[in-house]
């Protein structure tokens, strides 16, 4: 399971480095994509295929699935570390998700975010102020804490 949070620079050639205990659970290939909320998903291979096979079962009748699943899997790279335990990230990644140098490393249970810093605090900071909200909405979910 991924969790906590990392601050890290990308450098001027799209190289960003990933915290230790993320790389071994990412294994030695991982696949990064367009995420939700301007931010980039990175899965392990084996969540990947998980993402993959509940994607394949939208109704491809339906213009928001093809419309989500264009948008998620035209942006998925297959990715590799250096020597270093970089990664280079593809500049179309970078470009969505605004990464030109402070970034924030998320562990999100099955997958890792990869924000620009600033993006992130302005998330958390209105996040912060309904959270109490969110998870009331939660219970609907039979979620409780």
């Amino acid at each position: 399971m991924f969790m906590g949070e990392y601050q890290h620079s990308i450098d001027d050639k799209g190289r960003i480095i990933i915290p230790a205990k993320f790389r071994e659970l990412l294994g030695t290939s991982f696949v990064a994509t367009r995420g939700l909320d301007s931010c980039l998903f990175v899965y392990p291979m084996e969540e990947w295929g998980i993402m993959e096979q509940k994607l394949k079962s939208l109704s491809l009748m339906k213009s928001d699935a093809r419309a989500f699943s264009r948008f998620f899997f035209s942006g998925a790279t297959e990715c590799v570390w250096d020597k270093q335990g970089r990664v280079n990230l593809p500049g179309n990644l970078r470009q969505y998700a605004k990464l030109d140098k402070d970034c924030v490393i998320l562990g999100v249970s099955n997958r890792v975010e990869i924000w620009n810093k600033e993006l992130w605090e302005q998330y958390f900071e209105q996040s912060e102020e309904s959270f109490n909200e969110i998870a009331e909405k939660l219970v609907d979910f039979n979620f409780d804490l």
